[in-house]
């Protein structure tokens, strides 16, 4: 087969990586990819932005493309996944419609209201006047969000109600995100544990994968701005047979046949963003991809031909393959390393050196690029992923820390306690 993966970031160097792995795969062609996908086997990368709908359903028309698949939430949201069947492209991804369940945190918590599932009690609003009245009304901490996306940032945890009045005022007036605060969320505070859960769906049939758990804060001890995802383990520590299976039934499968009722049913990834509760698991929120840096956690773990499963869900064919992922017993870890300032303002273009001396981890990369010498560059705000796999998650903590050691970056930052939940865990059960 013939693929095109579309996207530049670490989650899709971690996709390109296990897809490189299938024996079906013939050629793979990254858009516009990165140094880490262009280094592998059987791939290439193409100079063809991932928001650059017109290019890339033209490449793929004339390039005897099998299957596009589509890693970021932008290009979906702009109706990718439409056009390529529009040419007569097989492609995995949410048509434009069901991309709303990420595109709009309106549409999507609208929804879970439609398919009666567990979330936070909410309001949406377009003007700031009523959103105060919200909040006054039901006080803080309350959570502020934009209706649009915002790279993983647009969520604002307001301790008070001042804060919560200026975050939507901000947001609103376009002064914090631009057009994706034009319409905010205001919703409960809702306290527990929260964990990242992933299924493939092919509008029909729900595939649950596993889970994880993200690290949003820029430093450690989850202090600073929130990010897009500082580092991931898998499996999440607080996940049980028992939960899992009422996320699957209280969540997943009700909004799968909601999405299909309504008349845009879902195919693609679907990502739960969930908090565990004392009353069980409310949904936060959707995602329509892989999360980053989940993604790279999981792709380490996971035994089977991710390829092969992705063509069966683009033909409506997931239940043939329901028993054909498994998942290593072993945890696995990813710690993102950042450019200095990260998620403020920051420099481009510093040199990385030592990524060859590394042996006992895989190295994802994201923010990168190559210079006219060969010199490796930090392009982006989140740049490396390191990532790590061993019989315990200790051990896979200490191996991807271990390599970060032998990365010689000067610009590069990090968090010394990814998976610090677990460990608490531990030390508590001891």
């Amino acid at each position: 087969m013939k693929v095109l993966l579309i996207g530049s970031g670490g989650r899709e160097h971690a996709l390109a990586w296990k897809i490189a792995q299938s024996p079906f795969l013939s050629q793979l062609i990254c858009a516009p990819g990165n140094p880490g996908t262009a280094s592998l086997d059987k791939t290439e990368n193409i100079d063809i932005k991932a928001n650059d709908i017109d290019g890339l359903v033209s490449y793929a028309a004339g390039n005897d493309i099998d299957l596009v698949v589509v890693g970021p939430e932008e290009p979906l949201v702009l109706g990718i996944t439409d056009r390529m069947k529009e040419a007569g492209i097989k492609v995995f991804g949410p048509s434009k419609a069901a991309s709303q369940l990420e595109g709009s945190k309106a549409f999507m918590k609208d929804l879970l209201a439609k398919a009666g599932v567990p979330t936070a009690f909410y309001g949406r609003f377009t003007d700031i006047e009523t959103a105060t009245q919200f909040i006054k009304e039901n006080g803080a901490p309350i959570v502020v969000k934009t209706d649009g996306l915002a790279a993983g940032k647009g969520v604002i945890i307001c301790e008070t109600e001042e804060d919560a009045v200026q975050a939507a005022t901000d947001m609103l007036s376009g002064t914090s995100f631009g057009d994706a605060g034009a319409e905010v969320v205001i919703e409960e505070f809702l306290e527990g544990e929260e964990i990242s859960f992933f299924a493939l769906c092919d509008g029909q049939t729900v595939l649950p994968l596993t889970s994880a758990q993200d690290h949003k804060r820029a430093f450690d001890n989850d202090e600073g701005p929130n990010t897009g995802g500082m580092g991931a383990y898998s499996p999440a520590h607080v996940m049980t047979n028992r939960i899992e299976e009422i996320i699957i039934r209280d969540h997943l499968e009700p909004t799968l046949k909601t999405m299909a009722a309504e008349g845009y049913p879902f195919t693609g990834v679907l990502f739960a963003g969930l908090m565990l509760t004392k009353d069980g698991p409310k949904m936060l929120e959707y995602n329509i991809r892989f999360g980053d840096p989940e993604c790279q956690a999981l792709m380490l773990r996971m035994e089977g031909d991710l390829l092969d499963i992705l063509d069966k869900a683009a033909e409506t064919r997931l239940s043939e393959v329901l028993t054909d992922i498994s998942w290593s017993k072993d945890p696995s870890i990813c710690v993102v390393m950042a450019t200095k300032g990260y998620p403020g303002p920051y420099q481009k273009g510093s040199v990385i050196q030592g990524l060859s001396q590394i042996k006992a981890a895989q190295v994802f990369h994201a923010g990168t690029a190559l210079d006219d010498k060969g010199n490796l560059l930090a392009v982006g705000g989140r740049v490396l992923n390191v990532c790590a796999k061993a019989d315990d998650l200790e051990r896979a903590r200490d191996r991807a820390y271990s390599a970060l050691k032998q990365i010689d970056w000067p610009d590069g930052f990090y968090r010394k306690d990814i998976g610090w939940r677990a460990f608490c865990k531990e030390q508590k059960a001891s």
